[in-house]
């Protein structure tokens, strides 16, 4: 067991972390970031193909401009001016470290860490801290469907890339943007598609370049679409859906569950920030994003709970001056 003392833990190095790093090395607080997985791990995780829906200068932080040569930058690009901020900043990572358990009080608060990877050394460290900054994000935590056969290995929570769904039957279930694009690439792969949503109709916010080509496929019957339809159940070579009253089955030979991720509101509650039980929002300072537990502030989209598309990475990256801006910070 190792003991660390620094004056900020940063908990996440997301854009949203690395931005409150930044300020924090500009203001000349010692600090660690604590990272579970690689920097920007959930943008690590993004389709392989995926484009951002902004430009690439609403994605930047600590003043560092992002080049790319498109006028949307890609995943690809993204995890390139990630790590070229963090070599620019040398900003300090622990990657690969969980925090698993946080107790104590302001001035005086302990994060448990253990290695996210079996050997490594050490296996379990404690930092003493004076402020936490979460920045947890929400991609490792899925919405799931409940329904029984969800977990056969035929099904998945994310979608990274086509050519191993070729000629083969895939139900996508969803109707946001990454049930789109899914579709759409699945498609242009060679898959029979079938996208399956709860609602009436598509999701009006899906990208304005996706939505209508998503929606001239399934006019155009290449991508079939089942609407006001559930998916109940899943088997290793079918699933059941239902629509109203009636109950049917489908061939199936894969599922890409796209249906929304949220906070991790067990470890939230563990350390004592309250989480809404219906939209799983933690409590918080609007203005300071000081939670409910003094000395613990949060930053970046696990703010908005499950309503995943109120923070993105271009007001999240502001959260780091907000909270070290912020009354009471210092004290």
């Amino acid at each position: 067991m190792k003991d660390m003392n620094v004056d900020i833990a940063v908990v996440g190095a997301g854009p949203a972390g690395l931005a409150c790093a930044i300020e924090l090395k500009k203001q000349g607080y010692s600090y660690v970031i604590l990272e579970k997985g690689c920097v920007v791990n959930s943008i690590y995780r993004y389709p392989l193909d995926m484009t951002f829906f902004t430009t690439a200068d609403l994605l930047e932080i600590g003043e560092i401009p992002m080049i790319v040569s498109s006028e949307k930058p890609k995943r690809v690009d993204g995890l390139n001016y990630y790590r070229k901020v963090v070599d620019l900043y040398d900003l300090i990572i622990r990657d690969y470290t969980q925090v698993v358990r946080i107790d104590g009080h302001k001035e005086n608060f302990r994060l448990h860490t253990r290695a996210a990877r079996e050997g490594c050394e050490p296996a379990e460290s404690v930092y003493s801290v004076r402020r936490v900054i979460l920045a947890l994000g929400y991609y490792d935590h899925p919405n799931y469907l409940g329904i029984p056969g969800e977990q056969l290995p035929k099904v998945s929570h994310y979608f990274t890339e086509v050519h191993p769904f070729f000629r083969k039957k895939v139900a996508i279930i969803g109707g946001k943007n990454s049930a789109a694009e899914a579709a759409l690439l699945l498609y242009r792969a060679g898959a029979d598609v079938t996208l399956i949503h709860r609602r009436e109709a598509l999701s009006k916010d899906i990208k304005y370049w996706v939505l209508p080509d998503i929606e001239n496929r399934i006019k155009n019957q290449e991508v079939r679409a089942l609407f006001n339809t559930a998916v109940t159940r899943i088997e290793a070579e079918r699933i059941w859906v239902k629509n109203g009253g009636s109950e049917k089955v489908l061939d199936n030979d894969f599922v890409f569950a796209l249906t929304g991720y949220h906070p991790d509101a067990d470890f939230l509650r563990s350390i004592g920030i309250q989480v809404d039980a219906e939209t799983l929002r933690p409590a918080h300072n609007p203005e300071t994003l000081e939670s409910n537990v003094p000395g613990i502030y949060l930053a970046g989209g696990m703010i908005s709970g499950k309503e995943t598309n109120k923070i993105f990475i271009e007001n999240g990256r502001f959260h780091g001056a907000q909270i070290l801006n912020s009354p009471g910070f210092r004290g």
